[in-house]
């Protein structure tokens, strides 16, 4: 059987981790981890999965989760800023915390918050918790995102990023079928270059792509 190409950059694949319900192929270029395609869930059962997650706005646990990308806005921006939380989820919590401070943010979910419109504006910061790694085309997302930031605009997102903490097999972030994309630090790199971030800057629990 041959190889799928890279849904990031395009490039030849190597097999990467072959379990029962668990095939991810890496990338031979951009070393981004990833599932065939026809292994993808249905949208209806996408959604489904989406549903099950209690991401309640008000959950202690929950804000504390998101901290990282909010604390960094709070830091990086003013009230006055344009900002959109994209891939919101079921409980947008980063714009009740960051609108409870008096930030302007707008909500974007492909599943809980389809407003197309809001994707032909622009904005000072857009915020993508927990996203990255459902894109089924990741190259067309992070375009579009790149698009959707004003000159010297932020991107902050947050993943978990395979960095040979242990072997892929065991790793517990592969297990959630709806994880089709995986970076490794050298794929976030591929991304800033070859989408023309100025720059990326990788922490334990934020990545921030600058414009």
């Amino acid at each position: 059987m041959t190889s799928p190409t890279c849904p990031l950059c395009n490039s030849t694949s190597t097999l990467f981790c072959e379990k029962p319900k668990h095939l991810f192929y890496k990338c031979t270029n951009c070393e981004g981890i990833f599932r065939p395609k026809d292994t993808f869930l249905t949208a209806e059962a996408e959604k489904e999965h989406y549903e099950k997650h209690n991401n309640d706005v008000f959950d202690e646990r929950y804000q504390n989760f998101v901290s990282p990308i909010v604390n960094a806005i709070l830091q990086d921006f003013t009230p006055e800023a344009k900002g959109l939380d994209f891939g919101s989820g079921t409980g947008p919590v980063i714009a009740k915390m960051l609108t409870d401070k008096g930030y302007q943010v707008q909500n974007y979910d492909l599943f809980f918050a389809n407003e197309p419109s809001l994707l032909q504006e622009k904005y000072d910061y857009v915020s993508c918790c927990e996203v990255m790694e459902h894109f089924h085309k990741p190259y067309k997302e992070f375009e579009l995102l790149k698009n959707l930031l004003l000159p010297k605009g932020k991107l902050y997102c947050k993943t978990e990023v395979y960095n040979n903490q242990k072997p892929f097999e065991n790793w517990y972030y592969k297990d959630d079928f709806t994880h089709v994309f995986i970076y490794q630090p050298k794929t976030l790199e591929w991304i800033q270059k070859n989408l023309r971030f100025s720059k990326v800057s990788v922490y334990a629990k934020l990545i921030v792509f600058e414009n």
